[in-house]
């Protein structure tokens, strides 16, 4: 039972304010893509385990940009930390190995479910076995992406602790259910953002290739690299939406209070 947890995040007396907007990233590199591909002026940078929370504006709107990170559960801390600072839709920005061979590397995929085989998520327990991204956000990233006329497959992400035991049959079993690809964070995140009522999706550049049986790295190449900065430069528009969404869902819910606290009444016509 959530009564019985001894340890639970909670917010820190020097910890920033953000926005109810955040962006998880895997990838040191990635985050300096994003933040330029944003113009993000940063009022504060904190740290927060291994990793580093940039508190800033956006268009006049708080944001928070947080990573590197590597793993389920330095993901989920991370995950953590921002719903307790108050962050309510989160985009998750990182890469996958394909396992399918019509995926090829600088493929951009949007997850639409994942599967575990990662062992944060047992620790969380929630209704349904394979959550998913917020369809909300989900939406926006499809959505985003053909604005800008980018290529994407849409799919489900197999996440695992250990890409070392990446096996053959693993690869067979996950390619005959369909699984795009493999990551490292994926099921956990959405497993969590479920638990704590928060909305979450996922944006991922395809990095290398399994789907052969035989590994093909691609992080040096021109086209891996050249994905990971369109996939960046898609972000602000994404962005610039959960924003707006933002925006409209709390004029909703003050409106809302107000009929609330004060019945609306009928005038006598009479």
């Amino acid at each position: 039972m959530e009564q019985d947890v001894v340890i639970y995040p909670r917010r820190g007396k020097k910890d920033p304010p953000v926005g109810p907007v955040g962006v998880m990233v895997v990838m040191n590199k990635d985050m300096a893509l994003i933040k330029r591909s944003m113009d993000i002026r940063t009022k504060a940078s904190f740290r927060i385990l291994n990793s580093r929370l940039y508190s800033g504006t956006y268009r006049n709107q708080e944001i928070a940009i947080v990573g590197p990170m590597l793993g389920a559960p330095h993901a989920v801390m991370l995950l953590e930390k921002l719903t307790v600072l108050g962050v309510q839709k989160i985009l998750f920005f990182g890469w996958c190995g394909s396992i399918q061979q019509g995926l090829a590397i600088g493929d951009i995929v949007v997850a639409d479910s994942a599967v575990s085989d990662e062992g944060t998520s047992a620790h969380y327990p929630v209704s349904n076995p394979y959550p998913g991204p917020s369809v909300a956000l989900l939406n926006v990233i499809e959505q985003s992406l053909k604005e800008c006329s980018i290529p994407f497959r849409r799919g489900t992400i197999w996440s695992t602790d250990a890409p070392y035991r990446e096996t053959k049959e693993k690869i067979l079993f996950f390619q005959r259910l369909g699984v795009l690809g493999v990551d490292m964070e994926l099921s956990a995140l959405f497993t969590v953002a479920s638990f704590r009522q928060v909305e979450i999706g996922a944006l991922l550049v395809v990095s290398d290739e399994l789907g052969s049986l035989r590994w093909k790295p691609g992080f040096s190449t021109s086209k891996f690299n050249r994905s990971r900065s369109v996939a960046a430069n898609v972000v602000p528009a994404i962005c610039r939406k959960l924003l707006a969404g933002q925006r409209e869902e709390a004029s909703y819910a003050l409106l809302k209070r107000s009929f609330t606290s004060q019945p609306f009444t009928p005038r006598n016509t009479e």
